[in-house]
């Protein structure tokens, strides 16, 4: 009876891990996935979405919040779209000189 109760917690654990690598690869979240993603919790996320403190996908057909992973990643890094924006500008810069 013991080993079949530590078999069922192994698998249960096993199992959370199989799930948060899957969420990994996720490349959109909705505020649950970002929740547990994050370890922010729900309330947290809403407030920040409240102050648009935090980066949010735009689509006016869609009600529900999504987040892109990618933007979430820089955001959590503290890295602005903006400087973003400039980094992938002078990435392409460079790739174009070298073409040349």
């Amino acid at each position: 009876m013991e080993n079949q109760a530590f078999l069922s917690k192994q698998v249960l654990s096993e199992l959370k891990q199989i799930k948060t690598l899957l969420a990994e690869n996720k490349t959109v979240f909705n505020v649950e996935e970002l929740a547990q993603y994050t370890g922010l919790s729900k309330s947290k996320i809403y407030k920040l979405l409240s102050k648009k403190l935090i980066p949010t996908g735009n689509n006016a057909n869609i009600r529900q919040k999504f987040f892109y992973k990618k933007d979430i990643d820089f955001w959590l890094m503290g890295i602005s779209r903006e400087e973003r924006e400039m980094e992938d500008e002078f990435n392409k810069m460079l790739s174009e000189n070298r073409k040349r």
